[in-house]
């Protein structure tokens, strides 16, 4: 029997359309040649491609009025995806896939994530891209359940915390620091060069990773931060991966 290649990402609230969703599919099926199983855990499934496996979020009892530091993303670790066996691969919606990704889908280490660009911490990981796999780690998610309020003072989001754990379980490992680069950190020349020169295309790149701003869209038409210092020419070449 064929192996299946889990894909699994997440959309609750207003953050993110459906078509965040399409368009993710998308990308992913067009950079793969593995039998992929694409599923989207939300509340929503409004919009959504009907090619596309939908699940309800996994429920989980966190105060909605916290603010918002990817907490909900632990849920996926949760002991109840008796019918998904075998890993995964976590994706963020405002992503660009512009490569191939079957060397993620079938790296063989039991967790593996992206290593943050913005801490001199040399453990946080960034969880745009992680690697997983089902019904293992029910403990991480527990733990925090079962310790919000401590947790929440000491790690500043999800991702944090995650390292952490996974680095205690002694299975912490990153990509390959060529394969996911952040849009602010690789490809916008610093300022002030970013008023003049269009954001650079990473070549060797499978994953471009937008976090915070600009989003995708705010980089594709063109984006003036606080002040002008993180101001961005329209980056066309985005177009062609979306």
């Amino acid at each position: 029997m064929n192996k299946n290649y889990f894909i699994v990402c997440m959309k609750w609230g207003n953050k993110f359309s459906a078509e965040y969703v399409n368009r993710l599919y998308k990308m992913v099926m067009r950079n793969t040649i593995l039998p992929v199983r694409f599923i989207c855990f939300t509340d929503d499934t409004g919009g959504i491609n009907k090619n596309i496996e939908t699940r309800n979020l996994p429920e989980m009892d966190l105060d909605e009025s916290l603010p918002e530091r990817g907490w909900r993303k632990l849920s996926i670790l949760k002991n109840e995806f008796s019918d998904l066996d075998g890993s995964a691969l976590f994706l963020d919606l405002d992503i660009v896939i512009r490569s191939n990704i079957d060397d993620l889908l079938t790296n063989e280490n039991e967790f593996v994530i992206i290593k943050d660009w913005d801490f001199p911490d040399d453990i946080i990981g960034n969880s745009s891209v992680f690697k997983f796999d089902f019904n293992k780690h029910n403990d991480v998610y527990e733990y925090f359940i079962n310790n919000i309020d401590d947790i929440r003072k000491e790690y500043r989001n999800e991702q944090a915390y995650l390292s952490y754990k996974m680095k205690e379980k002694n299975i912490l490992s990153y990509w390959d620091k060529k394969w996911c680069v952040s849009f602010k950190r690789t490809c916008l020349y610093p300022f002030p060069l970013n008023l003049f020169l269009t954001a650079k295309e990473p070549e060797d790149a499978k994953i471009i990773v937008f976090h915070g701003r600009p989003t995708p869209e705010q980089a594709l038409k063109g984006y003036c931060g606080k002040l002008g210092f993180r101001y961005v020419k329209p980056v066309k070449w985005l177009e062609k991966y979306r």
